[in-house]
């Protein structure tokens, strides 16, 4: 199992940006899909999480900015930021609760994509 993480680059405090993140391989189902970030000097946060059947959870400092969503049929989550600020320059990492065909539950991390936020 493989997570493909995409969408980062730069942009302008006020600005918006839409992260994606794919997973792929032999997958049975995935449970909760996740947003993490850690900016640098910092511990990693959580910024979001959805469950599969669609309940969304929000750190505070995003929460009313930013919407976690997902294709279950595409085993794809997507993170939509909007109003942008400085402070939400990080890494931003994607995490699933995987059960790969034939094996147990797992958690599996993408790659991480960088989100630089310009005041």
């Amino acid at each position: 199992v493989q997570l493909q993480a995409s969408g980062g680059g730069l942009v302008q405090a006020g600005g918006s940006l839409s992260l994606s993140c794919a997973a792929s391989g032999s997958i049975f189902s995935i449970n909760a899909m996740r947003w993490y970030r850690q900016a640098p000097g910092k511990q990693r946060e959580l910024v979001a999480t959805i469950t599969s059947g669609g309940s969304t959870n929000y750190a505070g400092s995003v929460k009313g900015r930013f919407t976690i969503s997902r294709d279950n049929a595409k085993n794809t989550v997507y993170l939509q930021m909007n109003s942008l600020k400085p402070e939400d320059t990080a890494v931003y990492h994607c995490y699933a609760d995987v059960l790969a065909t034939g094996r147990r539950w797992d958690v599996y991390w993408g790659q991480g994509t960088l989100v630089t936020v310009s005041s």
